[in-house]
């Protein structure tokens, strides 16, 4: 896989056939080793070992309902009493960060009204702060508010 702009991380890659799996720290399970995936393994370790994010606090890869349509987010991290705190939008590393990116995002965050999102492809990352109903890029925060349970 490509190599992306996160540090270092050791991640378990087995084979099983023709596919490669990785283990999911945060859903405790093998997955199917996608570019996205990558990307999306690559995060949530930056979120666990970089900023101390407890897995506890982590959803991964689960359903949300909008205007009667399924759609599905990549990360959500929870604050200690359990309020969204921050939404996570992967791609893989070969799809470039659009203002479409930005909108999937924001239609998320209708729904869980996160203070911080952050869109990622491993090469690029793009942080923003959703203040009274606006979207505004910001640098990456220096901390977490408190996100141990």
């Amino acid at each position: 896989m490509k190599a992306l702009h996160f540090p270092a991380f050791e991640f378990e890659v087995r084979e099983q056939g023709q596919k490669k799996l990785i283990f999911d720290i945060a859903r405790k399970k093998l997955i199917p080793l996608t570019p996205e995936e990558w990307v999306r393994q690559h995060a949530l370790h930056y979120l666990v070992y970089h900023f101390g994010v407890s897995l506890e606090l982590l959803a991964v890869e689960r359903e949300l309902q909008f205007n009667q349509m399924k759609k599905r987010f990549d990360a959500l991290v929870f604050d200690s009493q359990a309020r969204p705190l921050c939404i996570v939008e992967c791609k893989a590393p070969h799809i470039k960060i659009s203002m479409e990116t930005v909108m999937q995002i924001a239609m998320y965050n209708q729904t869980f009204e996160c203070p911080y999102l952050w869109i990622t492809n491993g090469l690029s990352h793009y942080w923003f702060a959703f203040e009274n109903g606006k979207i505004n890029p910001m640098a990456e925060p220096k901390e977490w508010p408190t996100t141990k349970p």
